[in-house]
């Protein structure tokens, strides 16, 4: 990784943990793709903007309806867990 790239990261998850109030290491519990059968939806200010069959770093499973989700851009949101599958 270079300087800028490892500083960009980590500008990243200081947003991330002040904008959702998260606490301790984060650590990917598992990867999930988005329903390809789903449609795509723009993020707003806490959710994550869904493409069909996205796969999704999951950080955290915050309740029955939403999970705290990490795309490829490295860009954190909820996600609804009725539009997940496993992989």
């Amino acid at each position: 990784m270079t300087l800028k790239a490892c500083k960009k990261e980590e500008k990243m998850d200081r947003e991330f943990r002040k904008k959702f109030k998260f606490e301790g290491s984060i650590n990917v519990l598992t990867q999930m793709m988005v329903d390809p059968a789903t449609t795509e939806k723009r993020g707003g200010a806490k959710n994550l903007p869904l493409r069909r069959g996205e796969i999704l770093d999951v950080i955290q499973f915050t309740n029955q309806k939403q999970i705290l989700c990490r795309n490829s851009q490295g860009r954190y949101g909820y996600v609804p867990q009725a539009v997940m599958l496993p992989l």
